[in-house]
Parts: C-alpha cells; structure tokens; sequence
C-alpha cells in the first residue's frame, strides 16, 4: 500500500496553493511619483514713484476668527477698488504662555495659554496717491483687537 501512494503521480505540475492571494491584477498601476522641480523666484516688484511695489498688509489678533475674518474683509476691498491681490495666506500660529508667581514660595504657576494669529495680505497695482484712502478705510473698519501693520 505504501509503495501505491508514492509512485503515483500528481496530476498537476505546480505547487497547489500557486496564485492564491495574488492581487495585483485587480489594483491599477500608479503612475510614478513626479519629483519637485524648483520653486519658481518671481521678481520682486519695487514700483515706481508714483506706484507701490508688493505691499504686505500684516493682521495679528489674539482671536483666529476675528483675523481671519478681517483678512477676509480686506481682501474683497482689495478685489472691490480693483487692486491686485498677489496672495493671501496665514502665518503659523505662535502660542505664548503666561506665568504667575504664587503668593508664597517660588514656584510659577501656568495662568494661561495665548495663541496669536497672523494673516498676511499682499497686493500691488496701489497709487501712491490712493494709498492713503486705501489705508484710511482699512484703519477706520478696523475691528478692536486687530493690529494692523503695511509693510512694503
């Protein structure tokens, strides 16, 4: 009986477990990663004497909806008196924490924890003698709690 169950032959020539699991056929080819080219430098616009360069209007605010809000504000201005918006962006969020020395002893304990937020503005195409009517309206709707600073 030994002799039977050795010398007969399989029937197939692969191993039985040959493609199973295999699943590449089902998932679709992914196109190679593209690499990073270098990041395109514009020219800085410095202006003329009669018109801004790049100016970028600062907003920092202790309250992340008030500065975004405002930045939001400034920008449908911008769009408004058809002045060009190059960018709108926000900084990173900067945290501050303020400590308290305790009525006795040493030690400082943590009061609180103030986040600021920053959004900045940049636009071109501003007259030198609009500027100052563009700034006057911007400063007069300026919400409490915003500081505004116009950097060119």
């Amino acid at each position: 009986l030994g002799g039977i169950l050795l010398s007969s032959s399989r029937h197939y020539k692969t191993k039985p477990t040959h493609g199973i699991g295999r699943y590449k056929h089902l998932v679709k080819a992914q196109e190679p990663k593209k690499k990073k080219g270098k990041v395109e430098l514009r020219p800085i616009n410095l202006g003329t004497d009669y018109e801004y360069g790049v100016l970028n209007i600062h907003l920092t605010a202790y309250d992340m909806a008030l500065a975004e809000s405002y930045a939001q504000y400034v920008h449908n201005l911008c769009n408004h008196l058809s002045l060009k918006v190059e960018e709108s962006y926000a900084m990173p969020t900067k945290t501050m924490e303020v400590l308290r020395l305790q009525d006795q002893g040493r030690k400082m304990l943590l009061d609180s924890v103030l986040s600021i937020h920053e959004r900045v503005v940049q636009i071109s195409g501003l007259s030198a003698t609009f500027a100052e009517i563009f700034l006057e309206i911007i400063q007069s709707n300026l919400p409490e709690g915003v500081r505004l600073s116009v950097k060119e």
